[in-house]
């Protein structure tokens, strides 16, 4: 649970002016692997970033990266250093510092904020790029062209971030570098969600032949990339519905179903398939047809469970009178997006 800073219609209508006016200046700065919180860019271009970096660069070694609590812990005093490198007007950097300062309610009480910024206030995320775009896009992008021996690939979005290294030399010393980076401007990696793996096009060979087992898998924006085969052999990157998104989202429809299990059958449906719909516009990817298909079956499980809760006529419910309301509100999935090769060389045509 964490904690919201929710801002006043008013506020949050200045903060928008102020961030559609900033993003104009910032879009001529941040580096193109950035695809957090900006304009015309979305996760799925991270995504397909991610596959056509690793699919067609020479990648060996990732580091997976998390920070730990980073909206959290972001310094106010070194926040208003990077704004002041790009903005001189004085009462555009006062405003932009109340808002930092102007804390959070919680159960009716004000507190002060002396670090982070507020969650769920509209000018947050931009904070979070013009603070990232220092600490690390710029340090990063440095790094690689002065100490790296090999080929550096990097996406980031947000705070989630992920580089790729032909040399393992090299992803050890940046992942040593980067814990330095990040503790001088006082965040941290988180020692669970950040790993050094070996992954790429040779790394299954590789470690076959040294008796290890299979590359491990990692997460990235609410996707599991397996390394993988084409039907012709070639390498590839498979990606899966993460086990962890997959089981939340289950069990808080399940929470709501069962506050629902009263209401009526069209109203019920209808949400589930606003559900349900949502849940395909972002997962339909290629190679996720299978977790579509999970998900559809536990949805349907789950409302077939509730309806027969309603009554002791609804213990009756069978399976072929349900599968009828069924048809009705939660279609057959279908795969939504291209490829991501596809899709990517269609944006970058270069």
């Amino acid at each position: 649970m964490r904690t919201l800073g929710i801002a006043a219609l008013e506020d949050k209508i200045v903060q928008q002016a102020a961030r559609t006016i900033l993003e104009c200046i910032y879009e001529e700065d941040f580096l193109g692997f950035s695809y957090g919180f900006r304009p015309r860019r979305s996760p799925h271009q991270a995504l397909d970033a991610l596959f056509v970096g690793i699919t067609k660069r020479k990648v060996n070694w990732i580091i997976d990266a998390d920070i730990r609590g980073f909206f959290d812990n972001i310094s106010h005093e070194w926040l208003m250093k990077f704004l002041e490198h790009r903005i001189a007007d004085p009462r555009m950097l006062r405003l932009l510092k109340k808002w930092l300062k102007a804390g959070v309610s919680e159960d009716g009480e004000w507190s002060p904020t002396t670090v982070g910024t507020p969650q769920g206030a509209v000018i947050s995320p931009l904070y979070a790029n013009v603070f990232l775009h220092y600490v690390f896009d710029l340090w990063i992008n440095d790094w690689r062209k002065r100490e790296a021996q090999g080929e550096v690939t990097v996406i980031r979005y947000a705070d989630d971030f992920v580089i790729g290294f032909r040399e393992e030399s090299d992803a050890r010393r940046c992942l040593a570098a980067l814990t330095e980076r990040f503790a001088k401007f006082g965040l941290e990696l988180h020692p669970d969600k950040t790993r050094l793996i070996e992954f790429g096009r040779y790394a299954e060979e590789r470690r076959a032949k040294r008796g290890d087992s299979p590359p491990k898998t990692f997460d990235f924006l609410g996707f599991t990339h397996i390394s993988g085969k084409t039907r012709r052999g070639d390498f590839t990157i498979h990606r899966k519905t993460s086990r962890k998104k997959f089981q939340t989202k289950l069990d808080a429809l399940r929470v709501e179903l069962l506050r629902r299990r009263h209401a009526d059958l069209a109203e019920t449906g209808g949400w589930l398939l606003n559900v349900y719909r949502g849940w395909c516009q972002y997962y339909a990817v290629p190679g996720n047809y299978e977790r579509l298909r999970q998900f559809k079956d536990a949805l349907q499980q789950m409302w077939l469970n509730v309806l027969r809760r309603r009554s002791q006529r609804g213990r009756r419910l069978t399976w072929a009178k349900f599968s009828k309301l069924s048809r009705q509100w939660l279609p057959t999935p279908k795969i939504l997006h291209p490829y991501p090769n596809v899709r990517f060389a269609s944006q970058h045509p270069r």
